[in-house]
């Protein structure tokens, strides 16, 4: 089981509130991601959860029992970092096996673990390979092992991706919801990256300046932005923002139309000039400059060779306009 609850958690350094009160439940075995800007607080909720840091205030608890005061050896969760913090004079074997030993199991226990975690992530045939002699996805994937043979009630994942290259990441990203997939234990999966949680979540909690903004799936964040900060981070290219007297017109003070919902057509509202034309083969993104509305990002298809200085018309897409108060908070 690995139901974690936080109520009312809070955490201070000194006169600084780095998490004003919070609430959240996280239910077993589900893939939550935590998402936001740099010092939004994601890593410092992820260290309380693991009690790598005290809480100044509030409580945590971990499938219903009292965990707040608990060191992290006892809460029965297994953390993987950024870093991937292994031995260098061991073997992969001795490097997965090395927490269980630390636990006392028998060599017989031990080599069972080893041996089952290793199939699960194809490192069967680098048991006997020392930490130098693998890529940075095989060494990731060994961190993982560690934290697999201890079999805890969740995983919590550190930006564990950022120091792979791009290639890497979006494999590295795959085998680890194949992974939840196959142990269906819970998993909190900290990042920035807002493509990582869009592909990786079932749930989303997007956090700024310690806050909890929104808390959805995927798809509830981007269909439903609940304010101006969830409707700029989610989604890629970002939502292109309109104020002034078109917003005005809406019955708002801020318009909200992403990218893929605005169509280059015959007579649209919109009258624009392409300023940059980003060609990535099977999509083109363009910067359109509109008069009275000013630079829109649009989305259309690879095969739609518009230019620098093209003249363009537009149409947002019925129904797939945003509308947003002057609090930021998203209007019906």
């Amino acid at each position: 089981m690995g139901q974690i609850t936080l109520s009312s958690v809070t955490k201070s350094f000194g006169d600084v509130t780095v998490i004003p009160p919070l609430d959240l439940r996280i239910e077993d075995g589900e893939f939550v991601v935590f998402v936001g800007p740099s010092g939004c607080g994601k890593s410092t909720l992820l260290r309380l959860i693991a009690g790598l840091e005290d809480t100044s205030s509030g409580k945590i608890a971990i499938d219903g029992t009292e965990a707040t005061d608990l060191p992290p050896a006892k809460r029965g969760l297994a953390m993987v970092f950024q870093s991937y913090a292994l031995y260098p004079h061991m073997s992969v074997r001795k490097n997965i096996a090395f927490p269980l030993k630390m636990a006392g199991l028998s060599p017989e226990i031990q080599a069972q673990k080893v041996e089952a975690a290793a199939k699960v992530l194809n490192l069967t045939s680098y048991l006997d390979r020392r930490p130098g002699q693998l890529s940075g996805g095989q060494r990731q994937r060994v961190a993982i092992g560690r934290a697999i043979v201890r079999e805890p009630a969740a995983f919590l994942f550190d930006e564990p991706l950022s120091n792979l290259d791009a290639s890497l990441r979006v494999s590295m990203r795959q085998e680890i919801s194949e992974l939840h997939q196959t142990l269906k234990t819970t998993m909190i999966y900290v990042t920035h990256d807002q493509v990582e949680a869009m592909t990786m979540a079932d749930k989303i909690v997007v956090l700024q300046a310690g806050r909890i903004e929104q808390v959805g799936s995927p798809m509830e964040l981007y269909r439903h932005p609940a304010n101006l900060f969830v409707a700029g981070f989610i989604g890629s290219p970002k939502m292109n923002f309109i104020t002034g007297a078109e917003a005005a017109q809406q019955g708002c003070t801020t318009l909200g139309v992403r990218p893929e919902h605005i169509d280059v057509v015959e007579g649209g509202p919109w009258q624009g000039t392409v300023g940059l034309a980003e060609h990535l083969g099977s999509d083109t993104f363009l910067k359109v400059n509109v008069a009275g509305v000013g630079d829109l990002t649009v989305r259309v298809s690879g095969e739609r060779m518009l230019r620098h200085g093209d003249p363009v018309s537009l149409a947002p897409q019925p129904g797939k306009l945003y509308r947003f108060g002057a609090d930021g908070k998203a209007l019906a």
